[in-house]
């Protein structure tokens, strides 16, 4: 029987989505034992104080941070792919030289080094992402990338917890060594792509200062989204940081049930995030899911202060069920931020706006621990209030932010969904839910 027109090309489709999930796979697994024994490393093999792994560390992700942005110009220019390519095989040379380090100084270097390759690796497969697949399929394909990273942290961690059973410095070095081959796997992957022809050489009509310095902070109403994204990402320290201490500090639950919370978070993310973003498909959709992951999280948030104080079981009980919300509420935003990311970057310059997006997670990282151990272990119930009502807050703003930015673009369009919308010089399109977001 011959093949339909979609079996003719599915191939050509999928294998590009089937290699960036592989390459995701591959340096999830080496992030997941390293997230799980480095810290133990550093401070127990190394000799490094704590606080001073926590100082290096911070200061690493501050320089992540900042060098997003310029790395993800980089893409654009120069092409995404080798750009890719180059800060895999990075990240993976800055894992390996951990296991060089002997002292505070060249730890806090290659942390910055090791951050700043990571922010740009992110920026990078963003803008290799955005050429290969359709707009309309970018929100699914994120959806099954985050899938795949949270089953290969949890293969990862699984071998970082052998590591840290043996606790011998060649099971730690061993780690290292695994972390740094899974980039290499990666970086062979992403040169298997196929290769996506720089487009910030072509001169920019986006009018968001592209000729500047300052690059994509002069489009203000994009950096107000990315702003706004940045708090509905300060969740991302509760079940790491804050929950273990609320646990064992506030509630009267068992401490195993830090990693119960753990698995059952992860395996959630692995089962259900594509569901989740199913419905996600442009501007409106996007924002809804936001502004409903908001009102999610604040339950989430009410639900944990009521575990403050219980018994055992009750606690335990309750803890569950504020995880369950707070995964739910995850799962929504993530979904609807990746569709506001690229739907509201101009096409040519998807690298350098990916780059601002993505310092939210860097922030994240770097404030979240210290503003969320204050407001939440410290402050107690009334900090897990606050923190509901800025997260709904928030993702109301986020609406309105949003259809500005929309709303804000010229003739050449912002948004990788297109509709045929004609400029006098060229056909360019603008996406039809953002037209109708702007026109409204």
């Amino acid at each position: 029987m011959p093949k339909t027109r979609a079996q003719r090309t599915r191939p050509h489709r999928t294998g590009p989505q089937r290699l960036l999930a592989l390459a995701q796979l591959s340096n999830s697994v080496g992030d997941g034992a390293y997230y799980t024994t480095s810290a133990l490393y550093f401070t127990q093999m190394i000799g490094l104080a704590p606080a001073r792994v926590g100082l290096g560390l911070t200061l690493g992700w501050a320089v992540g941070s900042l060098a997003g942005m310029p790395l993800g110009r980089l893409a654009d220019r120069h092409g995404a792919r080798g750009t890719a390519v180059l800060l895999a095989l990075a990240t993976g040379l800055a894992v390996a030289s951990f296991t060089l380090v002997r002292g505070f100084v060249p730890f806090v270097l290659v942390a910055c080094g090791y951050a700043a390759a990571q922010s740009g690796l992110a920026a990078a497969r963003q803008a290799l992402l955005a050429g290969l697949v359709p707009a309309g399929e970018r929100t699914g394909l994120l959806a099954r990338l985050q899938a795949t990273l949270n089953a290969g942290l949890a293969v990862g961690a699984g071998l970082g917890g052998l590591a840290l059973h043996a606790g011998t410095r060649a099971a730690y070095l061993g780690v290292f060594a695994v972390d740094a081959v899974s980039f290499l796997v990666c970086a062979l992957l992403l040169a298997s792509l196929p290769r996506v022809a720089p487009r910030a050489l072509r001169p920019s009509r986006s009018g968001s200062g592209s000729g500047s310095g300052l690059g994509v902070l002069r489009d203000r109403p994009y950096a107000l989204v990315a702003l706004l994204n940045t708090v509905l990402l300060l969740r991302m320290p509760l079940l790491s940081l804050v929950l273990p201490l609320w646990i064992t500090e506030r509630t009267g639950a068992p401490a195993w049930l830090v990693s119960a919370l753990f698995v059952l978070n992860t395996a959630a993310v692995t089962v259900f995030q594509v569901r989740a973003a199913r419905g996600v498909t442009g501007l409106e959709s996007a924002t809804r899911a936001v502004r409903r992951a908001g009102w999610v999280m604040c339950a989430a948030c009410a639900v944990f202060a009521l575990s403050a104080g219980a018994s055992s079981w009750v606690a335990a009980g309750v803890l569950v069920l504020g995880s369950v919300l707070q995964v739910a509420a995850e799962m929504g935003q993530s979904a609807g931020s990746w569709q506001l990311s690229f739907d509201l970057a101009p096409a040519d310059r998807v690298g350098e706006y990916q780059g601002l997006f993505g310092t939210g997670v860097t922030v994240a990282r770097t404030l979240g621990p210290l503003v969320l151990t204050w407001l939440l272990v410290e402050w107690g119930t009334p900090g897990w209030l606050l923190l509901g009502a800025a997260m709904v807050a928030a993702s109301y703003a986020m609406g309105p932010a949003a259809r500005r930015t929309a709303a804000g673009r010229d003739a050449a369009g912002r948004c990788a969904e297109t509709a045929g919308a004609p400029e006098p010089t060229a056909p360019v399109t603008v996406s039809a839910t953002a037209s109708a977001s702007a026109s409204g």
